[in-house]
Formats: C-alpha cells, sequence, structure tokens
C-alpha cells in the first residue's frame, strides 16, 4: 500500500490492513515521501500495527525517525526503531526496508541488522531516478509472492531499479533478463 493513500481514505487502508491482520495476510507500506510522516503521522501511526513489511528511503526513514521522536538520524537505528513499535499480528514480526540511493539497502529482519550493496552503475549510464523506490518494491514484491528469501527479494528489488534508472520514465526493456 502507498503511504499516498493516507491523504484520501485511512478508513480503506484500515480495512484492509485489518482484513490482513486477522487473516495472517502479509500487509505491506510504503512510505511514499517525507511530507507523509510529516503532515499525515496521526494517520500513518493508526495504519502502522498492522504493518508486516515497511518500505521507504532514507529521506523518509529520517522525517520518519524525526516525526516519532526517535532521537536518531542514523537509519539502522530508525530501521530497528520502526521495526519495534506495536503492532497486532503477533504471529509475525515486521521487516523494515530502507533504501539509500547508491548506498546499501537495509533490512531489519528478526531483530537483526543487515545491510545490502545496490548494483553498480556507471554514472553516465544513469538517466533519471525518478519511479526507482517504487521499482525497488515492485521487483521485492515480485519475489515476495513467489516465496522467495527476503535476500533474493531485495536482490530483485536492487535489479528493477537499476533498470529502471537507465531509462527516461519509469520504462523497462522489452524482455527483462533477471535471474
Amino acid at each position: 500500500m502507498y503511504g499516498f493513500f493516507l491523504t484520501v481514505s485511512v478508513e480503506s487502508i484500515l480495512k484492509v490492513a485489518k482484513h490482513a491482520s486477522e487473516s495472517n495476510k502479509i500487509f505491506c507500506l510504503n512510505l511514499s515521501a517525507p511530507f507523509i510522516c510529516e503532515f499525515f503521522k496521526e494517520a500513518l501511526m493508526k495504519v502502522m500495527p498492522y504493518v508486516d513489511i515497511l518500505f521507504g528511503n532514507e529521506t523518509e526513514a529520517a522525517m520518519f525517525a524525526r516525526e516519532q521522536g526517535f532521537e536518531t538520524e542514523n537509519i539502522e537505528e530508525i530501521s530497528k526503531k520502526a521495526q519495534s513499535l506495536p503492532k497486532e499480528n503477533k504471529k509475525r514480526q515486521r521487516v523494515v526496508v530502507f533504501t539509500q540511493g547508491k548506498e546499501g539497502t537495509v533490512m531489519t529482519k528478526d531483530d537483526k541488522v543487515e545491510t545490502f550493496p545496490v548494483l553498480e552503475i556507471d554514472q553516465s549510464e544513469m538517466v533519471d531516478t525518478n519511479g526507482a523506490g517504487d521499482a525497488f518494491v515492485g521487483g521485492f514484491l515480485s519475489q515476495l509472492v513467489q516465496d522467495k528469501t527476503f535476500e533474493q527479494c531485495i536482490r530483485a528489488g536492487h535489479y528493477a531499479a537499476n533498470v529502471i534508472i537507465r531509462h527516461a520514465g519509469c520504462t523497462f526493456p522489452e524482455k527483462p533478463d533477471f535471474h
């Protein structure tokens, strides 16, 4: 679920989130933009107890931490604190995934923080970074729905983001080559 939905219908998100929790289905939320964390934090925190996988980038994570009073700018600490927020469905622990552009992606899972290096790209091959975060989440979810490991999910997310930034707009080549 995109955090942008928090700006229009918290009730709708809560209905889906509660259903997912009660049915032990995975509910994901992307912070989407720093302003969501800042200006819609009450709505965000109503939904947070139902979030099984939280996505965001380093800027969104920093604003989330500031608005939640985490008193740290360290992305690994922010990730751990976000993971430990109250959660309704006790059958699964929250997973937090924060991307950082060309820096590694931070994932907190089972109280353990790991950083995964992104695929290297020559600056001359970078065309447009718009959509990279959405592509990352899409790649991640493409593997999650196939019951792949979280490590494989991140690898697919990195692949998708790496492809997107090589093109103008959010476009993929006709035949992706992810394996």
